[in-house]
């Protein structure tokens, strides 16, 4: 591990008193989380585990990941943490501060999750696992294959990259879009996704536009066949106000929207809603795998994808959610 960074001021909590996944996003407080997590921890057996927040702003300074991961990589009972919102930024930010980077978060270039094994500090990027168990929830069996549909990714984050790359893979056969749009104002970002899948070699075609407003998306909305999957990937409506569309987008006819969004204004929903004849889900069962893959990942503890158990837990956090 690198020494750590000189101080540039962030938000560190105190050192941990128990057992502590930390809870690396933007608006952490306002998270269902914080109440659905000490429930689980019951159910799992995990009586004296903590969960603690930290606040970054949208594309932190890098000195400030640095110091996170410093932090979590020192303190004895800070055992891991989930990251959301910054998981390519840090990444990109704390590559050298590592000492195991799984293959996936390798091949992907973000870090969902921190854990801790013998004294090592360990960079998983557990989206592409979390985001596919959502889609097989969201989508109809052989949707792109019976449908001939597309995929548009507004946003090119490291939830769009993971989503992506789900969807190209070559075991669904013919049950894959026709082609995948992943539009983003950071033509870094689309360079690099656009790299990823060069590298993997994807006959799934992959077409980036740099969108530097909602009409950019409107435009690529527009050009869609029936059928899509529409994604907001952007963290609009959540993590910042408003939606990566116009109210005067046009969904294709049977579109299927998602927001990875459960929380907050969810503009993007309303606005497909409005459309009539689009399917309209949030982000709830990409929250409820995320997070448990991280639970079991920290705390080394088996928790199944499906099943009676992988349901109580369901339970639980709809209960907390209402």
């Amino acid at each position: 591990m690198s020494s750590p960074a000189a101080p540039s001021g962030a938000p560190l909590p105190a050192p941990a008193g128990a057992p502590t996944l930390h809870f690396i996003g933007v608006s952490t407080a306002r998270s269902s989380i914080r109440t659905v997590f000490p429930q689980w921890a019951a159910q799992l057996g995990l009586h004296d585990a903590r969960l603690e927040g930290i606040d970054l702003p949208l594309h932190a300074p890098r000195g400030h990941y640095r110091e996170v991961v410093d932090f979590i990589a020192a303190d004895p009972l800070s055992l891991g943490a989930l990251v959301t919102t910054h998981k390519i930024d840090l990444f990109r930010a704390c590559r050298d501060q590592f000492d195991v980077v799984d293959p996936l978060a390798e091949l992907t270039g973000e870090v969902s999750c921190l854990s801790k094994r013998g004294g090592r500090l360990v960079c998983h990027a557990k989206d592409p696992v979390s985001s596919g168990l959502a889609l097989q929830a969201l989508l109809p069996p052989r949707h792109f294959e019976r449908t001939g549909a597309e995929a548009f990714l507004v946003g090119a984050g490291g939830s769009a990259v993971a989503i992506s790359w789900y969807l190209t893979r070559p075991h669904h056969g013919a049950d894959r879009p026709a082609r995948i749009v992943v539009s983003d104002r950071d033509p870094q970002r689309l360079r690099s996704l656009r790299a990823l899948h060069a590298h993997l070699g994807s006959d799934v075609p992959i077409e980036t536009v740099h969108a530097t407003g909602v009409t950019d998306n409107d435009a690529v909305l527009a050009g869609l066949r029936p059928g899509a999957l529409v994604v907001n990937a952007t963290g609009l409506g959540k993590d910042a106000p408003g939606s990566p569309l116009s109210d005067a987008a046009r969904f294709p006819r049977d579109a299927i929207a998602w927001d990875l969004n459960y929380r907050g204004e969810l503009v993007f929903l309303q606005q497909a809603r409005a459309a009539g004849h689009v399917r309209a889900v949030d982000g709830w069962v990409y929250f409820l795998h995320g997070w448990t893959r991280v639970v079991a990942e920290v705390f080394d503890v088996e928790i199944p994808t499906d099943g009676p158990r992988f349901e109580a837990l369901e339970r639980t956090a709809a209960r907390a959610r209402r």
